[in-house]
């Protein structure tokens, strides 16, 4: 059973409250404010108590869900109830921000009403829901399929499908009364990269855990059919193919999901419901199919006037017709360091310490495949030692690889039927993120 259900930004600001048993009042807000705040580190625990209140809390988008509850409630429960209700936040109102929940305040009031009844859960699917929401969702900008600005940062084009950019699919499920009956599938396929690699150069650890995403604005759809690789395989094996075959060391299906053509013809057949929901995860561990998107080549030295020198020399593996975005390495430095000066090989980059982190960031806006970057940093250390020396490192790369997946996985094809009456539009797009990518200085 839930108490109250409250929604605060990052500041602590109280953007949506609902109290459902009237048992507190608007205090309890500050109360679970100063308690989050004031733990250390980034992630409290998810409950935590006043008196005999509980709170329950996630965060996303930025924001802090949070559910109160008494001793007798499962707080799994309640954590996945959040997770579901921040999912139909953003099915609804298009995107998870402060801005959105703001200018939508009227439709969570509406979905909340309908899925909580006197603290009971009574349900979180859409496809109820969409029968009784009748609020619109306000945003902000208004979405057209003809602003391709963005188009070669995110997408892949096959023959099923043309490309979308990043943000085509941000948008409220419900709009598509707006659009004319348009109707529309995005399917996503998001990979994460996990690697550590030696200061000697040598791979010690990679893995990646991917998903396939799927979000409809359809009305109606009966089924879909997504067709994978052909050559997709499932478990670990000794033996190592080089042709076109792509293989995961295990994987699991949304519930939804029926899997009588995947073993012989590896097709996946839903019924997809509106909003958004993953169909596939998968894992890959320490047997990557192709080489690393970065290797780093790093030198430290100190120079005659006492200053740290550390030369950095980044290649991008990629194919030459890709690119890497968002790139941006992270680079301990030693305590105490106290300015610096660069020289960077390309005007697109940027660098800056940043003292209280004790690091330097270094980022770079567009990285194409196959080629290299460089970077000179000098570093103003008071009292340089050779114990302070070893400070430096290991180097964090965050990134974003646009239309690429480290696995292989490919959608052969994406098919819906009965066939739409009507203009509709399938979109598939692939991207990897760095999870965490950690190279050993």
């Amino acid at each position: 059973m839930i108490s109250q259900v409250f929604i605060l930004s990052s500041k602590g600001d109280h953007l949506i409250y609902k109290d459902f048993r009237g048992g507190a009042g608007n205090d309890i807000v500050s109360i679970f404010y100063e308690k989050v705040t004031a733990l250390t580190g980034d992630q409290p625990p998810v409950v935590m108590n006043h008196k005999d209140i509980y709170f329950v809390h996630i965060r996303q988008g930025g924001l802090y869900w949070v559910a109160t509850t008494t001793a007798g409630s499962s707080p799994f429960t309640i954590t996945e109830f959040l997770n579901r209700l921040a999912a139909l936040v953003k099915d609804y109102c298009g995107s998870l921000s402060e801005k959105s929940v703001q200018m939508n305040f009227a439709l969570i009031y509406e979905l909340l009403d309908e899925i909580v009844d006197y603290g009971y859960i009574q349900t979180t699917s859409s496809d109820v829901l969409k029968n009784f929401i009748q609020t619109e969702a306000v945003t902000s900008r208004p979405f057209s399929l003809f602003d391709l600005s963005n188009v070669g940062l995110f997408g892949a084009e096959t023959q099923q499908s043309k490309v979308a950019p990043s943000s085509a699919a941000t948008r409220p499920i419900q709009s598509s009364r707006e659009q004319g009956g348009k109707s529309e599938i995005f399917v996503d396929v998001i990979e994460r990269m996990t690697v550590v690699i030696g200061s000697n150069g040598l791979l010690m650890k990679a893995d990646v855990e991917g998903e396939i995403r799927v979000k409809c604005y359809m009305s109606s759809c009966s089924e879909m059919r997504i067709g994978l690789n052909e050559e997709f395989s499932i478990g670990k094996s000794q033996l190592r193919g080089y042709g076109a075959a792509v293989r995961v060391d295990e994987c699991s299906f949304h519930q939804a999901v029926r899997l009588d053509e995947f073993d012989s013809h590896r097709i996946l057949r839903l019924c997809p419901s509106q909003g958004e929901q993953t169909v596939m995860q998968y894992q890959l561990s320490d047997d990557l199919p192709s080489a690393l998107p970065f290797r780093l080549f790093p030198t430290i030295e100190r120079d005659n006037g006492g200053r740290l020198l550390m030369y950095m020399k980044l290649r991008c593996d990629l194919p030459p017709k890709s690119a890497a975005i968002n790139v941006c390495a992270t680079i301990p430095v030693p305590k105490g360091s106290v300015s610096l000066s660069q020289e960077l090989s390309s005007p697109d980059q940027s660098a800056e310490l940043k003292p209280q982190s004790r690091a330097v960031v270094w980022q770079i806006a567009r990285f194409a495949g196959g080629t290299q970057l460089s970077a000179l940093f000098k570093l103003e250390v008071p009292s340089l030692s050779s114990a302070s020396m070893l400070e430096v490192g290991p180097v964090g790369l965050s990134f974003e690889l646009p239309k690429i997946t480290a696995t292989g996985l490919q959608i052969r094809f994406l098919r819906l039927s009965p066939i739409q009456p009507g203009p509709s539009q399938r979109w598939v797009r692939y991207v990897t993120h760095s999870d965490s990518y950690t190279i050993r200085i």
